[in-house]
């Protein structure tokens, strides 16, 4: 619906398809890994929202969002089973 004598249309909303929940599950995920007492904790919370968001690039068909949190997430896991200096 054009605002009078404007021609803007200001009916305007925002369309979530029904994979969406995936990003926005995701970046509850990471958002709440902030909240990680230990450093490990917090890695591998944020390498599984990676994962997540890995798994809404494969389902949307974006190979960037796929390969980049790929490799975020195994840094994140892997770094996570490494041996810290006492």
């Amino acid at each position: 619906m054009a605002r009078a004598g404007t021609g803007v249309d200001c009916s305007f909303r925002p369309v979530i398809r029904s994979i969406d929940w995936i990003a926005w599950l995701a970046t509850a995920v990471f958002m709440s890994s902030y909240f990680s007492k230990q450093p490990t904790t917090l890695r591998r919370v944020q390498g599984l929202a990676a994962c997540m968001w890995a798994v809404y690039g494969a389902l949307i068909g974006a190979l960037p969002v796929i390969a980049a949190n790929l490799l975020v997430a195994s840094i994140a896991i892997w770094s996570s089973f490494r041996r810290q200096a006492p």
